[in-house]
């Protein structure tokens, strides 16, 4: 009966204590959107690998080329809390130290629903981080699930 009563201590301990890959993945993409949010350019570039890519296709399916640290310094000079994003992280697949996820998103500006689309990210895992390599998105007004 003692040993019970121990180990019904002990087992919560570990089980919450324990984080594992797809929560650390998913931090790591957390990471830039709460950069985003606050404006904080060290966050967002804090998010990427040093030879990371970012890129949208458009609407009429070219796809445009963004400079990451560019991107940063525009997203620092918005307003604080005006730049929302909001994923759902619907696919992550994982072998060692590559990640690939897949998030709608709904975007919003002052609060605004502005547009949706989906991310699909590659994350490498260097030096025990998680970073992103690859980040292709689409943008549209309609068909979103506001």
């Amino acid at each position: 009966m003692k040993i019970g009563i121990l180990l019904l201590c002990i087992l919560p301990i570990f089980g919450f204590s324990q984080t594992s890959e797809e929560d650390l993945v998913k931090a790591s993409i957390n990471g830039l959107f709460d950069g985003m949010k606050t404006s904080d350019s060290t966050k967002i570039n804090k998010a990427f690998s040093k030879t990371a890519i970012l890129q949208t296709i458009t609407k009429n399916g070219n796809v445009k080329n963004e400079n990451i640290k560019d991107f940063a310094i525009s997203i620092s000079k918005a307003e604080k809390g005006s730049l929302e994003e909001r994923i759902i992280f619907s696919n992550i697949l994982i072998d060692g130290n590559l990640a690939s996820v897949w998030t709608p998103y709904e975007f919003y500006y002052q609060g605004k629903f502005s547009h949706c689309g989906v991310n699909s990210f590659q994350l490498v895992k260097s030096n025990n981080e998680w970073k992103i390599q690859y980040i292709i998105d689409t943008r549209r007004k309609d068909n979103c699930k506001k």
